[in-house]
């Protein structure tokens, strides 16, 4: 391979994240569900002709970092063609939860009588002894989307189901279109097991769309610059990220270093669920091992293999400074060991749903106060540890279909050593918004009575906590509810002595009198009924008096 061109470099990881970033506007502008629409909840990336990632949007940690493993599995299974799209969520192969759906695509160059058909043109290509093979797949397009509701025993799909079966429809590695045409029977077998159809299935096609135009934006790069430069700079962008994170290790003073905190319980039994991790430094490589953590549990908080990775990818990435490639190298110089049958790398047929969403929050945590160790000055205090999963769902009396509201609630950011935290904001494993009132109260039989910062909820210290907030939603109609939250019980932590941040909690207000909830399971609610959400504030850092 021939030696890069710094500039060129750039240009190539510009126009590789460019294309994720169109994706994702795609695919927010043609979605159906306010969820995708309003929040941002997918994500989108292009990986080289061998499954390696390239670039990704700049949209959600714990899918990016776990997507790779989705579209490993897909090209196991599927010997993909061009025109086909395939379509999994199964956590077992490299998944999430059951709500997360993973498309992939491959990106083929069509070349028919000496001429190279792409995107749609035609042109003279080099002699027959540099061409490649007729329909090469140069590239592959994903995304992943959480949709609404797929199944299960409750709306949302976010329940305390103790076993995968329960949670809803999973959908192992099948090709949802077939040479361009959307084979019918798979979307019917898909929408006869999820509520809100026609949302599922508009949100599915576009998903549909925004691989398409992934694929044409890639091919339209090769058409200006020729696919054997583009295939270089693709594996050259790998390796810089390679090179980027074995320097960033480098910095760290080499040595042991431990972290262990805990979730709240997981919503059968009320005990802790422990996570530990040892961080090993040596050189420029990285062995985080997470022995000595809980096994897996009966509750929704088990997480698969590919969530810690994603967050121990997050986490490393944090420590690298400017705008660096989002590709496969950021991991080349990482070691994962999560033991199988754990809460960090639970098996087939544990319950999931909480380990994207809560479990991949708490390693953060413990990733970050194991670095707190080895490099104090860099590490922020613990952020609000929780997505605050709230699904609301049952019959819309304006329509007399089904509804299933979903959403993640924010919460306070932990501080960090030269800045406050912020309040009222999404952290580090997710990176959605809030849905607007407005859009909220328009698409379901729901009223937002309250929405307001948690004050003085943020802990103390020489920097402050960021705040939590305050969500009271009113039901119009009867529906079944889902909470699925944390930090209820163990605060977040402070840093550097800095006070712990407050823990959050949960109500139903009904008739005028307000009933604590616990922060896992499920409820009926009668029209009229409120559900109050008052989330975490993020811990403070550093002592006043220093």
């Amino acid at each position: 391979m021939k030696q890069f061109d710094p500039t060129t470099l750039e240009i190539y990881r510009a126009l590789f994240t460019s294309v994720a970033e169109e994706m994702g506007i795609a695919l927010r502008r043609t979605a159906f569900s306010p969820n995708i629409k309003e929040r941002r909840d997918y994500s989108c990336a292009v990986f080289d002709s061998g499954g390696r990632v390239i670039a990704q949007g700049d949209h959600m940690p714990v899918h990016l970092g776990s997507m790779p493993m989705a579209v490993a599995s897909a090209l196991r299974e599927i010997d993909l063609q061009p025109g086909d799209v395939v379509a999994l969520n199964d956590p077992f192969a490299g998944g999430t939860h059951l709500p997360d759906v993973t498309l992939v695509m491959g990106v083929f160059r069509q070349e028919t009588d000496g001429r190279q058909q792409t995107a749609g043109k035609s042109k003279r290509v080099a002699p027959a002894s540099r061409r490649l093979p007729s329909a090469t797949c140069l590239f592959y397009v994903a995304n992943r989307a959480h949709h609404a509701d797929i199944g299960g025993a409750t709306p949302g799909s976010m329940g305390m189901a103790t076993d995968i079966y329960g949670e809803g429809l999973c959908i192992p590695p099948i090709r949802l279109v077939r040479h361009g045409e959307l084979d019918e029977g798979v979307m019917r077998l898909i929408l006869a097991n999820v509520r809100s159809g026609d949302e599922r299935c508009g949100d599915f096609q576009a998903q549909i769309g925004s691989l398409n135009t992934g694929a044409t934006r890639l091919l339209e790069i090769v058409e200006r610059r020729g696919a054997l430069e583009t295939a270089d700079y693709a594996t050259h962008l790998i390796e810089y990220s390679a090179r980027l994170m074995r320097h960033a290790i480098g910095l760290i003073p080499d040595g042991d270093y431990d972290g262990e905190d805990a979730l709240d319980d997981d919503g059968v039994t009320a005990e802790q669920v422990p996570i530990k991790v040892r961080i090993n430094i040596k050189g420029q490589r990285a062995r985080v091992d997470f022995t000595g953590s809980a096994p897996q549990v009966s509750g929704p908080i088990n997480a698969v293999e590919a969530i810690t990775v994603s967050a121990v990818s997050y986490v490393f990435r944090c420590l690298l400074e400017g705008d660096v490639p989002a590709s496969a190298g950021l991991m080349a110089p990482i070691e994962v060991v999560a033991p199988k049958g754990t809460v960090v790398n639970a098996v087939h047929p544990a319950s999931v749903a909480g380990g994207n969403v809560e479990t991949s929050q708490r390693i953060v945590d413990v990733l970050f106060k194991a670095l707190s160790k080895a490099v104090p000055n860099r590490i922020p205090a613990a952020s609000q540890g929780t997505m605050n999963n709230l699904t609301i769902g049952g019959i819309d009396p304006r329509t007399g279909s089904e509804f299933s509201y979903y959403e993640t609630v924010a919460g306070g950011m932990g501080a960090r050593p030269a800045h406050d935290g912020m309040s009222a904001v999404h952290t580090h494993m997710t990176n959605s918004l809030n849905t607007p009132a407005e859009a909220l109260e328009y698409a379901y039989p729901l009223r937002v009575r309250e929405y307001k910062t948690r004050k003085a909820s943020g802990g103390k210290g020489k920097q402050k906590g960021g705040d939590g907030v305050v969500r009271e939603i009113e039901t119009l109609a009867p529906a079944r509810m889902s909470l699925l939250a944390d930090r209820r019980k163990r605060a977040p932590y402070g840093l550097s002595g800095g006070a712990d941040g407050k823990p959050g909690s949960a109500a139903i207000v009904r008739g005028g009198r307000s009933r604590t909830i616990g922060s896992k399971g499920s409820w009926e609610l009668k029209a009229g009924d409120r559900v109050r959400i008052e989330t975490p504030g993020g811990g403070g850092f550093g002592s006043k008096s220093s």
